[in-house]
């Protein structure tokens, strides 16, 4: 049986890119003849996709999964948290709300095998699985216990390319202490780093290029410019109340069905004319 190939994108903070950025390399690889599968451990959401028997996932998983041109997967995210204004979250897991409380700490080693369990279900039926991390991987208050991030990397052995949003300032040190405040086990599975957001010509980043390798010893894989993408970043996907809970995209009708795909092609294009990331994907 051939194991996937997994590739992980991992960012120096929450909202730089990392689900759009999954989203366009799935499919990228669809439109190269692959087989893949987007994987996210955990996501903390209040925007589900919600199955027609009543299980729910992370939308950004379902329109990676679209990404993908195949159906969602609750193994696609096994552990979503689902803030409630003024009550306690909801753990959602398998897509199914849990009888407990959330207490990530806790539970951790439960929560962990249901993560690893969905990935090699996955992992047995596609050629590459797109990992996606959550925030960064550097939250030392809560790095021990960490499955989402390097926590997995590690388990996994995953080659990690790592997001960076220049268009929030201060790139070269969230790069530069992100990947200083990794071990040294860590730091070698970072394959590249990623610039996102970048507004002008890429080609006069050139020496903020140099001076990144410089300091982290990582190549830049490329710098994607600003665009306008009607595909919302990370889990606003749609942003509407009665979309929230539509059991398939087929519910919004075939036009917007027919739209996300012109925009996942758009992206996939995109990342090709900007990333080198080939000796990574093939």
């Amino acid at each position: 049986m051939v194991i996937a190939k997994t590739i992980m994108i991992q960012g120096t903070a929450s909202g730089v890119g990392k689900s759009t950025i999954v989203a366009g390399l799935c499919r990228l690889l669809v439109q190269k003849g692959c087989r893949v599968a987007p994987f996210k451990a955990l996501n903390t959401s209040d925007n589900s996709y919600v199955f027609p028997n009543g299980q729910q996932i992370a939308c950004s998983q379902a329109i990676q999964a679209q990404a993908c041109k195949i159906q969602p997967s609750t193994d696609m995210n096994p552990i979503m948290i689902k803030p409630v204004l003024n009550k306690y979250p909801v753990l959602i897991v398998n897509g199914e709300p849990a009888a407990f409380q959330v207490d990530v700490k806790k539970q951790n080693q439960m929560l962990k095998q249901v993560v690893l369990q969905a990935f090699q279900r996955l992992e047995k039926q596609y050629d590459y699985i797109l990992v996606e991390g959550a925030g960064s991987p550097v939250e030392l208050n809560l790095k021990q216990n960490e499955f989402v991030n390097m926590g997995l990397a590690t388990q996994l052995q995953a080659p990690v390319l790592l997001v960076s949003d220049i268009d929030r300032g201060g790139v070269f040190a969230s790069l530069y202490g992100t990947v200083a405040l990794l071990n040294s086990e860590e730091r070698n599975l970072i394959k590249g780093i990623i610039i996102n957001k970048f507004h002008g010509d890429p080609q006069s980043f050139f020496d903020g290029t140099q001076i990144l390798q410089n300091l982290t010893k990582i190549p830049v894989l490329g710098i994607l410019p600003s665009f306008d993408l009607k595909i919302e970043d990370e889990d606003i996907v749609f942003g509407n109340e009665d979309i929230k809970t539509k059991e398939s995209f087929a519910c919004y009708g075939a036009s917007y069905v027919s739209l996300l795909d012109q925009e996942l092609d758009r992206l996939a294009q995109l990342f090709e004319k900007h990333l080198q990331i080939s000796q990574f994907l093939f």
